[in-house]
Order: C-alpha cells, then sequence, then structure tokens
C-alpha cells in the first residue's frame, strides 16, 4: 500500500487570472487491509490538486506494483496548482511502462483500478476533473443529496445498464467483482473523464470497492452528511465498512470544498481581508 499526502486541514489555491480569488480545501484519507485480506494492495493520492484511489488486482505482489505505480506517477502532477486530461493521460500510460518494467517481479498479471479527481480550468474556470477506470468510484454530496458521479466499469454495471438485472441483484451478482477497464495488463489505459463545478460547501469522497462493498449508498450520505469534519466523515465510513465485515481493503479520501471565488470565507474576527 502506497499513501501520497497526507490530511489537510486547510489548503488555499490562487485561481489564474482573478486579483488573489481562492479556492480553499481541506480533506483526510484512509485506507485499511480489512480483515479478510492478508495485504493491501490499495493506494491513494490525497495531495492538491490531485486525489484518487487505485485498487489493485493480480494478487499481492502484482496489486501492489500497480497501484503504487498509478499512484506515484499521479503524484508528478501536483508540481501544478491544475491538472487537466493530457495529464491524467500521460501519468497512466507511464505508469502501465512501469509496471511492465516490475513484470519480472511476478508471474501474475499486473493490473489496477484507478478513481478521482483534480483541480482543473475550463473555459476560465475552476472545475473539478473527475476520471475514473475500473470500479473505485466518486461521489459528491451537496445539501445532503449524495450523486455518483463515475460509472463503473464492469460485468454488473453492464447488466444494469442493459434492464437484465435489478439493482437489489447487482448487490449480490457473482461476478461482482468481474470489471471490464483496468490499468496495465500491457493495454493503453482509456479513462471517462467528467467536469464537475467547484462548489463551496460540498464534500467528495473518492474510494475503492472495499467501500461500497459494504455500505449502501444510504450509509455512505449517512456518514459522509454527520461527519464534522474531513477526517471525521472518513474515519465514520472506514469504522462502518470494517464493522460490516471489512472483506476487502478499504480506502477512502473526503474532500470538502470551504471556498470558493464565487464564495469567499468570512474574514477571522480582528482581521483584515486581503
Amino acid at each position: 500500500m502506497t499513501q501520497i499526502g497526507r490530511s489537510s486541514r486547510r489548503h488555499h489555491v490562487v485561481v489564474p487570472g482573478t486579483s488573489g480569488a481562492r479556492i480553499t480545501l481541506s480533506w483526510a484519507a484512509l485506507s485499511d487491509k480489512g480483515y479478510r485480506r492478508a495485504a493491501n494492495e490499495d493506494s491513494l493520492i490525497a495531495k492538491s490538486p490531485v486525489f484518487a484511489v487505485a485498487d489493485g488486482m493480480g494478487g499481492h505482489s502484482a496489486g501492489d506494483i500497480a497501484s503504487n505505480a498509478v499512484v506515484t506517477r499521479l503524484a508528478e502532477q501536483v508540481s501544478s496548482p491544475f491538472v487537466d486530461e493530457d495529464g491524467i493521460d500521460s501519468a497512466l500510460r507511464a505508469a502501465v511502462a512501469d509496471m511492465d518494467k516490475d513484470a519480472g517481479r511476478t508471474d501474475l498479471g499486473t493490473g489496477t483500478t484507478v478513481t478521482g479527481f483534480g483541480l482543473t480550468m475550463a473555459s476560465g474556470e475552476p472545475s473539478w476533473l473527475v476520471f475514473n477506470i475500473g470500479d473505485s468510484r466518486v461521489y459528491e454530496l451537496e445539501d445532503d443529496e449524495l450523486r455518483q458521479l463515475t460509472v463503473d466499469h464492469s460485468i454488473v454495471q453492464e447488466l444494469l445498464d442493459a434492464g437484465a438485472i435489478t439493482p437489489s441483484e447487482a448487490e449480490v451478482h457473482p461476478h461482482a467483482n468481474v470489471i471490464t477497464r483496468a490499468v496495465g495488463f500491457n493495454e493503453d489505459p482509456v479513462p471517462d473523464f467528467s467536469l464537475v463545478p467547484v462548489v463551496a460547501g460540498t464534500r467528495l469522497l473518492a474510494c475503492s470497492d472495499g467501500l461500497t462493498k459494504e455500505l449502501t449508498e444510504h450509509g455512505i450520505r449517512h456518514y459522509l452528511t454527520v461527519g464534522s469534519s474531513p477526517l471525521d466523515a472518513a474515519g465514520q465510513l472506514m469504522d462502518a465498512a470494517l464493522g460490516n465485515g471489512g472483506r476487502d481493503n478499504v480506502t477512502v479520501v473526503v474532500v470538502d470544498v470551504l471556498e470558493t471565488p464565487e464564495s469567499p470565507l468570512p474574514p477571522k474576527r480582528g482581521a483584515r481581508r486581503r
């Protein structure tokens, strides 16, 4: 398991083309191997402007290699306050090349999911660039309403889209772990991208499927809503996932948007805001 970045109570990003207008973020990240896995094959990056989780596959050694390669290459994008699609694409392609170099360390195929979001500039406005390959997920909580921002690349999702199974059947489907897209296995990575506005008061979650195996969306919404801070919300999500069985590695990254140019934080009492 590789973790890049730590929790941050307050991080400021100045928006280009403004007279000091800024975005203020707060975040926390946690990962646990769970109760049934011998090791933690998840990895994460929580370092502005990139927040992502990678869920390795292919066996203990192979999963570690793959997820580590992805977050390590994504970390190269944090030298700038904003990222773009080209940067994410190049990082994932480099990660596949890194996996190929390390292939001699394991006889198994090497691959991983990856999902996350990064600050980007789109048409002159700050936005979240959401990206996904596999069945890890990104959610957004706004005004106590939870919205899934990514679509799983999985056999079960394809069956759901075709109307062949119901959501309740999907939860217990025997092929629930079979994904249709991954980073690795000598293939060119093809992420889905989408843009989401950066809105003050929203809370975002990137998580591996070790969380969604144990909690329904109702449960995820509950813990994101009642968590007093990103660290509190992440801890409650982790405790609930482990309490419900912890059948897989569990990784969560929770990010709060505290301030945007449209909704600045009020100045501290006795202080002047420049």
